[in-house]
């Protein structure tokens, strides 16, 4: 029976929220791939870069069922289901937000204003770190939960830390960008569009730090 019991805990569901959250880094990389070519106001690769990023977003669609397919049942998950749910659905929106903020780029085949092109470059710049550590983070719990030490907790606690750090950054270049937006754009409808896409832009950063923190209840004590 033992044997029988320590089998079941072979396939953890920690192992499928560790490939999602890769395929969401690499997502990330190539939306700031798309979004800088974009801006060059010239770019051929645009379209394909965003086909790219669709099906990259696509492939994490399916892992995202098969880890709510495949969770195991009653005491065998290491953590609240709800929580381990809420955690992958704040992961997954983030590539949900790459993909809406693609979207409303590709509205203007003119690329970013020059009046605001740097401080744009600057926000898709700042949408990176939060990502990237995302994989780290899973990576930290797969090992806590397993052993459960205290030394891997306090990790992961820092590094939630340091992606509310990241999103707190990437929220206040994106309210900076707001304005400069009012202040030097004069057509309304494309300030209407500059707000709309930097406001999807930050929502990247906004579900990745909405996911540090269902990390930070999975591990709360």
């Amino acid at each position: 029976m033992r044997l029988l019991l320590s089998s079941l805990f072979l396939k953890s569901p920690f192992e499928g929220l560790q490939s999602h959250a890769d395929k969401v880094k690499e997502c990330a990389h190539m939306f700031r791939k798309a979004a800088v070519c974009h801006m060059g106001q010239d770019c051929k690769q645009f379209d394909i870069l965003t086909e790219q990023v669709s099906k990259l977003e696509s492939e994490a669609d399916v892992m995202k069922r098969n880890i709510r397919n495949h969770l195991p049942k009653g005491i065998l998950m290491p953590v609240d289901k709800f929580q381990f749910l809420e955690y992958l659905r704040e992961q997954d929106k983030v590539l949900d937000e790459v993909e809406e903020a693609l979207f409303w780029l590709s509205f203007r085949p003119k690329g970013i204003p020059d009046e605001v092109a740097t401080d744009f470059h600057r926000l898709i710049e700042a949408v990176l770190p939060p990502i990237e550590r995302l994989s780290d983070l899973v990576a930290l719990a797969r090992h806590y939960f397993r052993q459960k030490s205290e030394s891997q907790r306090e990790k992961i606690k820092n590094l939630i830390r340091e992606i509310r750090k990241y999103e707190h950054e990437a929220d206040h270049l994106e309210r900076e960008l707001k304005f400069k937006i009012f202040d030097h754009i004069q057509d309304s409808l494309l300030v209407f569009h500059l707000i709309m896409l930097v406001e999807h832009v930050g929502h990247i950063t906004d579900h990745a730090e909405n996911a540090a923190d269902r990390m930070r209840a999975m591990i709360a004590r």
